[in-house]
């Protein structure tokens, strides 16, 4: 359907997109298919290396911890559980040096801050707890590094044969010592929506008890076989018995806790009756502009946090900054 043949879409549906944020890492694809590449870097002195264990990394009251990779590997590496992955090297806008490669060690036991090396002040934090004081340096490496040590770690047997694997190109490959095949990072596609109605209201929804206040856009992962715009149809289907006539892919976030990317849409409908399905969404919620910015202030209801991609779909319909109640 184009623009022309639906005024919902003429209405409702923006010309622009998300903004596009660059790369601040430059991942070195390449480079880490050499053989025996991340010991070099650590050998070399040159590399820092950032910590994860448990899906938590180091983080100081500066942002996240870099230590000197190569005494910090050698005192990892006599644990004998920890393993060196290659995140890439720094682009700018960061607090390391431009083009300063970066090694992530993942070990099994946190070591205690104030030993190896590791400042007394730094802290074992997941990313959810630090990520709203980060940089977009050191929010760009949380974000890889645990999407990898994620992979990782639930993937360490082949699939095939259940053979243990090796780990090569800089950790970015797992390879079976038995069949010769390989294996690589997963990514599980997620469609996360806002519903514009024919008034131009906005639809937001959650799932928990009926009378809770957070209220927020729909999501559901791709299935085999379904392209991104059936998701999309399916999902607001499903979760609230919309019927969605057109949609618009806006943009994406890595939302790797444990392996998802999210791919944002907004959704146009003739429909303005909602009909939660009580599973996932126990709770649905027609708002104009107006509606929802006081809503907010006042404390009636919450919504996505500026750290994902649902406050961005939501501002975006808005079209500006919703203000939050403040403390």
């Amino acid at each position: 359907m184009s623009y022309a043949e639906s005024p919902a879409l003429a209405n409702h549906l923006m010309d622009t997109v998300l903004p596009v944020r660059p790369a601040l890492v430059d991942r070195g694809s390449v480079e880490r298919m050499k053989p025996g590449m991340v010991q070099q870097l650590v050998d070399s002195g040159t590399a820092k290396a950032m910590v994860i264990s448990q899906r938590k990394a180091l983080v100081t009251p500066d942002g996240l911890w870099f230590g000197d990779a190569s005494p910090l590997w050698a005192a990892l590496e006599a644990s004998g559980t920890a393993s060196a992955i290659y995140l890439g090297a720094t682009l700018g806008q960061s607090s390391l040096p431009q083009g300063t490669p970066v090694l992530l060690f993942t070990v099994a036991d946190a070591p205690e801050p104030g030993t190896l090396g590791i400042p007394a002040n730094a802290e074992w934090s997941g990313f959810r707890e630090v990520a709203g004081s980060l940089d977009p340096s050191d929010t760009a490496l949380f974000i890889e590094a645990s999407a990898i040590s994620n992979w990782h770690a639930t993937h360490t047997h082949c699939p095939q044969c259940g053979a243990p694997t090796d780990i090569e190109a800089g950790g970015w490959v797992r390879r079976c010592p038995k069949d010769n095949s390989e294996h690589y990072p997963r990514t599980d596609p997620a469609i996360i929506v806002t519903v514009v109605g024919p008034d131009g209201r906005v639809l937001l929804g959650g799932g928990g008890p009926a009378d809770a206040r957070n209220y927020s856009t729909f999501a559901g992962f791709v299935e085999p076989g379904e392209s991104l715009e059936q998701a999309v149809v399916r999902e607001i289907g499903e979760e609230v018995g919309i019927r969605v006539t057109a949609c618009q892919y806006l943009g994406s976030q890595s939302w790797p806790f444990p392996a998802s990317l999210m791919l944002g849409f907004t959704a146009v409908t003739e429909d303005s009756v909602a009909r939660p399905d009580g599973v996932e969404v126990t709770r649905a919620r027609w708002f104009s502009r107006e509606e929802l910015q006081k809503a907010v202030l006042e404390g009636e209801i919450t919504i996505s946090t500026r750290l994902s991609i649902a406050r961005s779909l939501i501002e975006h319909w808005y079209g500006g900054v919703i203000e939050d109640l403040q403390p």
